[in-house]
């Protein structure tokens, strides 16, 4: 696999990292991360999961691709470095009966075996990682050769790439710290995963359905991490303009015509197979 140059050592990582602890465990992630449901359903799908393999789910947040493996009877671990969102993914498996063992872990330091399991996800989770070359070489450590590696990922095209560039705009990320939309795209992941792997890689859309755009805004301020704390960090006419700007960005990618929203929003569907 190919090892990436480190990131350089003035950049302080761990105080990046938990930051962005911080940042998603504030609000309540569920409230939103429930609705992608279908992201973690579809690409269990991708992977051709089967019962008989053990899946690990990397940066799981509320557990959406953790229940749609279990739910094809797989043995699932499902980890986060936010404890608040494993326990709400434990109540979902323990609603449903299903067997899923929950573990703290972060993504660029998984405490796990190498080639510990046929099937690693990550739905929109370990895109967000500081150290993306860590985090892609935790991925293949763990995953054992001709097993896969199942990812969906913003694309920074898409409406919540655009949404992480809007709110950017008012507080800038960390200086040298890669943009997590990168994982969005095919060619950067060939470059993150190294030559002895196969890349495939399809376009989706996931469709963010709300009663209107400014209910979009409200839930999103209210209980999406990054947002609220983006809205938490400025100035009152910061705060104006942001919201303005948000509410241009669900203008231009809002097809619906009568007062709600639907808004398609690009992700990368990613199936790597481990050589």
């Amino acid at each position: 696999m190919n090892i990436q140059a480190p990131i350089p050592a003035t950049i302080d990582l761990a105080a990046i990292k938990g930051r962005q602890q911080i940042a998603w465990g504030s609000g309540d992630y569920a409230i939103i991360g429930t609705t992608l449901q279908i992201v973690g359903e579809t690409l269990c799908e991708a992977v051709d999961l089967r019962s008989n393999q053990r899946v690990l789910d990397v940066a799981a947040g509320n557990g959406n691709a953790t229940l749609a493996a279990a739910r094809r009877f797989a043995g699932v671990v499902s980890t986060d470095y936010v404890k608040s969102l494993l326990a709400g993914g434990r109540e979902r498996a323990a609603a449903e009966r299903l067997p899923v063992t929950f573990q703290e872990a972060d993504a660029e330091a998984l405490p796990f075996a190498d080639a510990s399991f046929d099937v690693v996800l990550s739905t929109f989770g370990v895109m967000f990682t500081p150290n993306q070359e860590k985090a892609a070489n935790e991925l293949m450590r763990v995953c054992r050769p001709g097993g896969k590696i199942g990812l969906a990922n913003w694309t920074p095209e898409g409406f919540i790439g655009q949404v992480f560039r809007t709110i950017g705009k008012y507080v800038p990320p960390a200086p040298g710290v890669k943009s997590p939309a990168l994982w969005g795209s095919e060619e950067h992941l060939k470059t993150l995963f190294g030559a002895n792997t196969a890349v495939a890689a399809a376009r989706r859309n996931f469709v963010f359905r709300y009663k209107s755009p400014a209910h979009w805004l409200e839930i999103f301020r209210t209980y999406y991490g990054p947002v609220l704390k983006t809205f938490a960090a400025v100035d009152p006419k910061a705060g104006e303009a942001l919201e303005a700007d948000l509410l241009a960005l669900l203008g231009k990618f809002n097809v619906a015509k009568d007062g709600t929203l639907v808004a398609p929003s690009e992700y990368l569907e990613v199936v790597i197979t481990k050589g």
